[in-house]
């Protein structure tokens, strides 16, 4: 057999190591979540022992929603100047303090300062995460890459009903804090081992680094905040964030409450619906980044792609809107089950943009601007949760919200980038 003879399977292959990368990310997603939807399963206890209303619980998500706004966009450049693995670790090292902290307090004042941290600290997980894997993936494998470690969102909103009532139960809220704490330390400890840059890495062969650096390279000095805010890209990616974000955090702080009030569940009995919507919003974040990287693979184009799997998520959510009417329980568990999963679906999609649409070293800034406006549109969410439900008491304006933001979120993707073309930066 000549050489041109020769099949495609005597090509060496390409190694595995990136997904080890991933493996990283989809833990500390989790210890995020845990640590991030703690708050919603203790309502009821905090509520009781704090002597909170609706407001009360609102102002506390809004503090954590202004620190996340604050530092998305600080952790954005920082990430983009000092590097991915330094840039977790410091992130890590605030978020765990702040979180260990809760355990110490005693008012909805110092609540909400220990929420402040946390969120400032938490604020740097999809920056420096996302950047990791535009460091690791080519773009072909990015959205897939993106949609499994955005999963660690949905485990840890799955171990958190499951862990949290048997750690209060057994030893009282104050100490979970801090023996919940005790995950995020480990996780450090393991990325500032493992994580290296793919050329650092003696794990990584010549053919998985030939992969990984197939996409054309591009600059690494990080790009002024001023040019990008003038790109309609920039745009595109932070008005998506700030639509669909708040929903997010409605599902993940408000529907431990809904659940409870509307089919009279407690502490240990909603756990089973929670674990259920977050298994499929599972399944939904991975199959979201899967479908459009299969599409990309097939021969259609990123924006195409992208796009089709968005609108499919948008149409997925719409039941959701009237949860609030529907009677079973586990009826009412698909229906929210699916529109978070459909989110994450969506999310996933998303996430990718800053890297589709700008250079390396532009994503960690881009992702800080949108994850900023995001929670700013989370902020507003918090305020107009706890008016309504002090006032009307009815959930159903909130998932009329819910319903019709991927929509909304989808129209100004498309306005603004109609072909989801590389910005001139």
């Amino acid at each position: 057999m000549t050489s041109a003879e020769t099949p495609a399977s005597s090509a060496p292959p390409i190694g595995r190591y990136r997904w080890v990368i991933v493996g990283l990310l989809f833990a500390a997603t989790a210890i995020n979540y845990v640590d991030r939807q703690m708050i919603g399963v203790l309502k009821p206890t905090l509520a009781a022992d704090l002597h909170w209303s609706e407001t009360d619980f609102a102002n506390v998500i809004f503090f954590f929603q202004l620190a996340y706004a604050v530092g998305y966009l600080g952790f954005g450049r920082v990430v983009d100047v000092i590097g991915e693995r330094l840039g977790y670790a410091v992130a890590f090292t605030i978020w765990t303090l702040a979180h260990m902290a809760h355990g110490g307090v005693y008012s909805v004042t110092q609540f909400a300062m220990a929420r402040f941290g946390l969120g400032i600290g938490e604020s740097g997980n999809f920056p420096a995460g996302i950047r990791a894997v535009t460091e690791w993936f080519p773009a072909r494998e990015r959205a897939t890459a993106i949609g499994i470690f955005n999963a660690g969102a949905n485990v840890g909103a799955i171990i958190t009903p499951l862990l949290v009532p048997a750690l209060t139960i057994a030893y009282g809220w104050r100490s979970t804090f801090v023996i919940t704490g005790g995950f995020s330390i480990a996780w450090l400890i393991a990325w500032l081992m493992i994580y290296r840059r793919p050329a650092e890495k003696p794990q990584v062969g010549a053919a998985e680094r030939a992969y990984i650096a197939e996409d054309p390279a591009d600059p690494i000095t990080p790009m002024p905040w001023k040019r990008l805010l003038r790109r309609r890209e920039t745009w595109a990616y932070a008005l998506g964030k700030f639509c669909i974000d708040p929903i997010w955090w409605f599902f993940l702080f408000w529907l431990p409450g809904f659940l409870g009030t509307r089919y009279h569940l407690d502490l240990v009995s909603f756990g089973p619906p929670l674990v259920a919507i977050y298994l499929m919003s599972d399944v939904g974040s991975i199959i979201g980044g899967w479908s459009s990287s299969r599409m990309i693979k097939a021969g259609r184009s990123v924006n195409f792609a992208r796009k089709m799997t968005m609108l499919a998520c948008a149409v997925a959510v719409l039941p959701v809107m009237f949860s609030q009417t529907i009677d079973s329980l586990w009826l009412n568990v698909l229906i929210i089950g699916v529109a978070t999963a459909a989110h994450q679906a969506f999310s996933a999609n998303l996430y990718t943009l800053p890297s589709d649409l700008f250079p390396r070293s532009a994503v960690g800034s881009v992702i800080g601007i949108g994850g900023t406006v995001g929670a700013i549109g989370g902020m507003a969410m918090a305020k107009y949760a706890g008016f309504i439900l002090d006032g009307i008491g009815s959930y159903t304006p909130l998932f009329v919200v819910a319903g019709s933001a991927y929509f909304i979120a989808l129209a100004l993707v498309h306005w603004l980038s109609p072909r989801l073309a590389r910005a001139e930066v």
